[in-house]
């Protein structure tokens, strides 16, 4: 059996296995359009979200049990309960975002206090 072996000539512009190809796309500088808009919160996380608030809320009086449990334990303690209480909280309430404030070392922030005077 014979094998014929075809050879491909690139053009400018093509590609040999698909892709994008030179020209397609949108032109630099146009805004993007369609999609998910910025800030849009993901579907999935915001139903994992609330089945965990679900669980949390349904369980609370075992939770509290278990905590207590670990909270008492010698080799544990209350610090390790505390820890595994945080731990459950951040799927409850989303952590916030730090931020810094950086400015100029040689001309630092003042903060001024006023009083109103009774």
């Amino acid at each position: 059996m014979e094998t014929k072996v075809e050879k491909i000539k690139l053009t400018p512009g093509k590609t040999r296995r698909g892709g994008a190809r030179t020209g397609s796309g949108r032109p630099a500088g146009l805004p993007k359009s369609g999609g998910r808009q910025a800030g849009t919160p993901n579907k999935a996380t915001g139903k994992a979200r609330l089945a965990f608030a679900n669980f949390v809320d349904k369980n609370a009086d075992k939770l509290q049990e278990w905590l207590d449990d670990i909270a008492t334990n010698e080799k544990h303690g209350p610090k390790v309960a505390f820890d595994c209480l945080m731990q459950v909280a951040e799927f409850h309430v989303p952590k916030l975002a730090r931020t810094e404030m950086v400015g100029d070392p040689n001309a630092p922030i003042v903060h001024k206090v006023y009083k109103w005077k009774d």
